[in-house]
């Protein structure tokens, strides 16, 4: 697999590298750009050439299993998390009727198992760009 030769580079954003995420550079000939300001959502990384754009979602600010929790919470943030659920939903239906592969990883799963993480990438990128409808 790809995703654990020695070619690779650490993504220069802080929440990025704060999660460990490690992305491969040039594999298959692909490129990556960092936080993509011309496309919805502004995705952390996107992969024009397989047309994949990837969004880390941190657990609180994207509400992982929000339902379980959000009574806890004081109305502002239960206000404020639900918005960034609904632009989460938006951006990705956007994205997908542009023609984009849309790829959401928790925080938690990156902190569990990265290795994991970025053997599920490797294997997304291989398969290329998806086909138009």
């Amino acid at each position: 697999m790809y995703a654990f030769q020695a070619r690779y580079r650490r993504v220069n954003d802080t929440r990025l590298r704060r999660y460990g995420i490690v992305v491969l550079d040039g594999v298959w000939g692909l490129t990556f750009r960092t936080n993509v300001n011309d496309l919805p959502g502004k995705p952390d990384i996107v992969f024009d050439d397989a047309r994949t754009t990837l969004f880390v979602d941190g657990d609180f600010w994207h509400g992982y299993r929000f339902p379980q929790w959000e009574h806890r919470l004081t109305e502002f943030w239960r206000v404020k998390i639900a918005k960034n659920r609904e632009r989460d939903r938006k951006t990705h239906a956007r994205l997908r009727r542009a023609g984009w592969r849309v790829v959401r990883i928790w925080q938690h799963k990156i902190e569990k198992d990265l290795e994991g993480r970025l053997r599920n990438l490797d294997s997304l990128l291989a398969r290329g760009p998806i086909e138009a409808a």
